[in-house]
């Protein structure tokens, strides 16, 4: 370990600031807290107010860093064997637009999977691309997706060689990893730059156990979400780039322009004391983190009518390898769905999960884990299934991938022209301008400039009668749909 990632230089300054405890004539105003309500002050604390502060000199500004912000950035590239680390206090969101903002201009094509976060089709929007779409693989056991295989992603390069980029994910928000360096290495034979939205990753880099990370796989973007499992304030990440086919000069601009001016050093210094707590210790937490994954995983797995996803699902480049700290836990067995459970474990054990589905819940273990939090959890789905577990009951709702459909304008002109709204189920034909997506599994129906058919029509309306949540349109019963008005 290089001793340089024992230092936290933005944090340490704030630190070394609060102790100095200057006579502030400047934003914020409530001034280290006795400005503020008494109750909430006394809520979060005078130290964490104490550092509340803005881009004075002695703290640097991440819109032109030179001091602290910029060391903490470079050790942060260190520590992900990036070349360059951006801070981001816009979360993930803020990183994966600035990714795609920084490939994509106006009529660029980008290769991104069918199932990809609203915000790079925000960032799409904003950059006037057009999106090429590749289908990931499809579970239809479990009802999620997966990855995309390299050879979708290569079908999909020869018939558009023109495309300036390709965005994947790794890895899925269920844990699952493609093959990302054979479709790294795939996508550079075409000279582009590959984007990874590493939004449920961060911690792959630091233990050999995990799927690879985005850097070490030779991607050249990925947005990391340093908040969800790498132990910073929530809306902080970074943006870690390798600079061959990207400017990152280019990137620090575009950061700047979709950055607040009023950036949190709190957020900030996070990320920095995260960094060093993940470069330093990442090893040795993760190892205790897998080990008690692992004993919940078997634990569970001894509960009737549950399956707690192993690595036994493995076997293809779109389903490559496991973040095994990610407990997707299946309950077709108990033949209720994902969303009931959730309620369930809220209003009976006080347990919030991560997400739930048709089929699953979702539960994370992470560093801030313990064998008694594991304990709780495993005999609260044991008494679940004492309650709803029956021989031979089964949820059996299917979950189809619907077909990925013409897309007739960009979605910045759709976005951007005249509309009216028109019944659903005869809008057959129309120029949808909204989005439309279903849960599970995740991927848009119907997104604005693609051109509605009565096949997505009859997919949408059969989903929605077996109570799948339809998410996207104004009208949030669908009856009437938002389409360009011709």
């Amino acid at each position: 370990m290089n001793n340089r990632q024992q230092l936290t230089p933005l944090f340490t300054r704030l630190k070394e600031h609060a102790a100095r405890n200057p006579l502030q004539f400047h934003i914020p105003g409530h001034k280290k807290g006795q400005g503020m309500d008494p109750e909430f002050r006394d809520f979060m604390g005078e130290r964490a107010l104490s550092i509340d502060l803005i881009n004075i000199a002695p703290l640097d500004d991440l819109h032109h860093p030179h001091g602290p912000i910029q060391e903490a950035q470079k050790l942060a590239a260190e520590a992900f064997g990036a070349d360059h680390t951006f801070f981001s206090v816009q979360g993930t969101s803020g990183a994966i637009m600035t990714m795609v903002l920084s490939v994509c201009s106006p009529g660029d094509k980008i290769i991104v999977p069918r199932n990809v976060h609203k915000s790079v089709l925000t960032a799409i929007i904003l950059a006037g691309g057009h999106p090429v779409f590749v289908h990931p693989v499809m579970d239809e056991q479990l009802g999620i997706a997966h990855g995309v295989t390299v050879q979708d992603v290569e079908r999909t390069l020869r018939t558009h060689p023109d495309a300036k980029a390709v965005l994947l994910i790794n890895p899925t928000y269920y844990g699952i990893a493609g093959n990302l360096a054979e479709i790294v290495e795939t996508v550079h034979r075409w000279n582009i730059p590959v984007l990874v939205d590493e939004a449920h990753g961060v911690h792959t880099h630091f233990h050999e156990r995990l799927p690879l990370s985005a850097m070490q796989a030779g991607a050249d973007m990925a947005a990391t979400s340093m908040h969800k499992l790498g132990g910073s304030l929530t809306q902080s990440s970074i943006l870690n780039i390798r600079s061959q086919r990207v400017n990152p000069r280019r990137v620090q601009s575009i950061i700047s322009m979709l950055t607040t001016t009023s950036t949190s050093y709190l957020l900030l210094a996070s990320l920095d004391a995260a960094r060093r707590h993940l470069a330093t210790r990442g090893k040795e937490m993760l190892d205790r983190t897998l080990s008690l994954a692992a004993l919940a995983r078997e634990r569970i797995n001894a509960i009737p009518g549950l399956n707690c996803v192993g690595r036994e699902i493995l076997g293809s480049d779109a389903v490559y390898d496991l973040d095994e700290t990610k407990l997707t836990i299946h309950l077709k067995g108990l033949g209720i769905n994902g969303y009931d459970a959730e309620k369930w474990l809220r209003s009976r054990w006080n347990i919030e999960v991560e997400l739930s589905d048709l089929y699953n819940i979702l539960c994370i273990i992470t560093p801030g884990d313990t064998p008694e939090t594991i304990d709780t959890l495993v005999r609260a789905l044991a008494e679940l299934s004492r309650e709803y577990y029956t021989a031979g009951r089964r949820n059996r709702i299917s979950i189809r991938l619907p077909d990925i459909p013409e897309l007739v304008l960009s979605p910045r002109d759709a976005f951007y022209a005249k509309t009216t709204t028109v019944p659903f189920d005869e809008s057959a034909g129309r120029i949808i301008a909204e989005f439309i997506m279903i849960y599970p599994p995740g991927i848009p129906v119907l997104l604005p400039g693609e051109r509605i058919t009565r096949t997505n029509i009859n997919y949408i309306r059969e989903h929605m009668r077996v109570g799948l949540p339809v998410q996207g349109p104004e009208d949030p019963e669908i009856r009437m749909i938002r389409v360009i008005d011709e």
